[in-house]
């Protein structure tokens, strides 16, 4: 009878055998990734010198590959050639690069956001107003004008009905904002020239100081109203749909700081602590000559760069379409203006080329749509300058 030694069985052996199986199964798994990580470097060796023999510039790559729209766009700013932007279009690339139906292409996103920067940073109440997108041709705002009726009521007592909330519709209809810059067509073959950067630099101060005015002085009839063409009431008989003002006492002069600190405290406690002065540089001129009884000026500058001054603890806009200090002018402006005022606008930007109609030079018609008018008759107050 043989042994388990003899015949090469038992636990020591099949030990010995499977950890040799093991470093067999090892030595090939690493022999395999020692071969893939030769040819990936094969690869990588290949794919530098393909792109060392190009020479291609990076910045000439990163334009051919992040912003066809921008190169299709500037080719067809100087030229006219629309080849690039409809190719585009058919590709399906993005929904900017889209021609509008009523003519003209869409800015490429580069120039759009160039201008609505310079929109937002400008003198205007469109930096404190409530802002939408929409992509019909008006938007409406629904306001809650007065409360529910509450009361107390026992365990056994009858339930009495309270009152019921009004629900009023305010629409905003869209306007058709436009800028007609033109330029020389040598002026457009200079390559050094930046086409882009002038465009939106022309339509950004155009459509600001447009907007801007009519925000606080448009009469709603194909623009923007502004909240000023609103009728005003003396503030104990405000009512909705009008606004109310404080009366500073003198003709066209301010009577010392008290009418100020009346106008914000005219404002409810629950807009007052998003409100804001909205005023003029004269106004702003005048208000910071003022004291307090102690002596101490009720205007203070911001204390970092970037931040807005301060008129009894309050940031200033200083929107230069507001009136002068005049009699009964309502030269300053105290309120909630995110919720006061709403600015409707479509996204899109808007240039049509017109090489004919002023030769030698190119006209570029450029467009946007944009609506803003009162949304909370009770947000704003305004500071009359007069007796009564």
């Amino acid at each position: 009878m043989s042994t388990e030694a003899e015949t090469g069985q038992g636990p020591v052996q099949d030990v010995k055998r499977a950890v040799a199986g093991f470093v067999n199964d090892f030595n090939d798994f690493r022999s395999e990734i020692q071969t893939q990580i030769k040819e990936q470097e094969t690869r990588m060796t290949q794919m530098d010198r393909k792109m060392m023999t190009a020479r291609r510039p990076a910045l000439a790559a990163n334009t051919d590959f992040d912003a066809p729209h921008q190169k299709a766009f500037n080719a067809y700013l100087r030229s006219g050639d629309d080849d690039g932007l409809r190719g585009i279009e058919l590709e399906g690339k993005a929904l900017s690069t889209a021609i509008n139906s009523d003519g003209g292409y869409l800015v490429d996103p580069a120039t759009s956001e160039a201008v609505m920067g310079a929109l937002k940073s400008s003198a205007s109440i469109r930096s404190v107003a409530t802002v939408v997108n929409v992509e019909s041709t008006s938007y409406d705002v629904l306001v809650d004008q007065n409360d529910i009726g509450a009361g107390w009521a026992d365990e056994t007592a009858a339930q009495a009905e309270t009152g019921t909330p009004t629900i009023d519709r305010i629409s905003i209809p869209l306007h058709e904002l436009s800028a007609l810059p033109k330029a020389s067509q040598r002026l457009l073959d200079d390559a050094a020239f930046d086409i882009e950067g002038w465009l939106a630099a022309r339509i950004a101060d155009k459509f600001a100081r447009t907007e801007a005015a009519a925000f606080v002085n448009g009469d709603g009839i194909g623009k923007p109203k502004g909240f000023l063409t609103h009728p005003a009431v003396d503030n104990d008989t405000w009512a909705w749909d009008q606004l109310g003002y404080v009366a500073t006492g003198v003709d066209a002069d301010f009577n010392g700081g008290d009418a100020i600190i009346d106008l914000v405290y005219a404002l409810g406690a629950a807009y007052r602590a998003n409100g804001t002065f909205v005023m003029n540089s004269k106004t702003a001129g005048a208000v910071r000559k003022l004291k307090d009884a102690d002596g101490r000026f009720l205007w203070s500058d911001g204390l970092a760069a970037g931040e807005p001054a301060r008129l009894l603890g309050y940031p200033v806009v200083i929107a230069e379409d507001m009136p002068d200090i005049a009699t009964d002018s309502y030269s300053i402006a105290f309120g909630d203006f995110a919720a006061g005022y709403t600015i409707a606008e479509r996204p899109d930007l808007r240039v049509l080329r017109d090489p004919f109609s002023a030769k030698p030079n190119v006209l570029f018609y450029a467009t946007k749509r944009v609506g803003g008018d009162v949304s909370d008759f009770a947000a704003i107050k305004l500071l009359k300058f007069g007796t009564a």
